[in-house]
């Protein structure tokens, strides 16, 4: 499959509710194939299908950028079970926002219910970056964007930069 170009801040489909998948079948496994190429090819963390302008309930994080032993985890219909009440600020970017990066304060820990590519239900855990990155995805499948996790004052000083983001997508 052929890496999608990524679907830039502005465009609706980032504000959607994403759509539940209705079967694991080839097309959900050739749009995951092509959610592979483009997460690679943007050098990410995470992508969400809405990111490729696909509104299902579908995303995959790889944290092989930053860790050698991750592997890839694809997540369908995803549910998060629980979250921590301990949470964590770290700088967060989003590749719907490029260039843009403000810390955000999400649980430090999450469990989550999805299927997995052969359409098997599974259940994790995830503490860390995971856990950030799986909460980031998610947030795309319900509509909410990072920067809905910063403050009036943070999103007043990007105003600018985000004006010219939606004008280009």
């Amino acid at each position: 499959m052929a890496a999608h170009d990524i679907v830039i801040y502005g465009d609706p489909v980032l504000r959607e509710v994403a759509e539940p998948v209705e079967q694991v079948d080839q097309a959900v496994k050739d749009l995951v194939s092509t959610m592979v190429d483009t997460l690679k090819k943007a050098h990410g963390l995470g992508l969400a299908a809405p990111q490729v302008g696909v509104s299902k309930r579908v995303f995959i994080v790889d944290l092989s950028a930053i860790d050698l032993t991750a592997e890839l985890h694809v997540f369908i219909n995803p549910e998060i079970v629980w979250k921590s009440e301990d949470e964590v600020e770290l700088e967060e970017g989003c590749l719907s926002f490029p260039g843009i990066y403000q810390k955000i304060v999400r649980p430090a820990r999450v469990k989550i219910r999805a299927l997995n590519l052969d359409g098997k239900p599974f259940e994790m855990e995830a503490d860390g970056m995971a856990a950030r990155a799986i909460l980031h995805e998610y947030d795309h499948l319900e509509g909410t964007l990072f920067i809905d996790h910063i403050s009036s004052i943070a999103r007043t000083l990007l105003k600018g930069r985000l004006k010219k983001l939606a004008a280009a997508s």
